[in-house]
């Protein structure tokens, strides 16, 4: 089936959504591992950031290894895909949870941390999707992925 082309600002906003799942499920568990643990802020935002990369290379890293291509080929296209994506997301969305007056000291029972861990990944989304089009316009980042996909 010939799709006909995607707008890049859909392209963009898909790829960013893809990576803010993983990003997201690695910055959650990383904040409520670190402050379950009682860590400080830089051991839990560490702890979160190398999730989030984990979560957001393997959901690339899965439908590519679905279409054929090796393992290590694979992980080179999910590098090539996801590390800028990444890397801003987690750098906006750990920034806000600093800015953000007690939310690193909140506590997984506070709202407050669960509000600011929301807003931040709504903000690292916004300012991410931008940057994936800059990407996906040039042919690098999910432009790479989109390779692999069989339609």
């Amino acid at each position: 089936m010939d799709h006909a082309p995607v707008s890049l600002t859909r392209q963009a906003v898909s790829a960013t959504l893809h990576c803010l799942t993983g990003c997201a499920i690695g910055e959650v568990l990383g904040m409520v591992i670190g402050t379950a643990l009682g860590w400080g802020n830089l051991a839990t935002i560490a702890l979160a950031v190398a999730l989030a990369f984990l979560f957001g290379y393997s959901l690339t890293i899965r439908p590519v290894l679905r279409s054929g291509l090796a393992f290590k080929a694979a992980v080179g296209v999910a590098l090539a895909a996801d590390t800028v994506s990444i890397a801003v997301m987690e750098v906006v969305d750990n920034a806000v949870m600093l800015l953000v007056p007690g939310a690193m000291d909140a506590g997984l029972a506070n709202w407050v941390f669960w509000a600011a861990l929301a807003f931040s990944l709504a903000v690292a989304f916004v300012v991410t999707v931008p940057v994936n089009r800059w990407m996906i316009a040039r042919g690098k980042g999910h432009a790479v992925v989109r390779q692999h996909h069989h339609h």
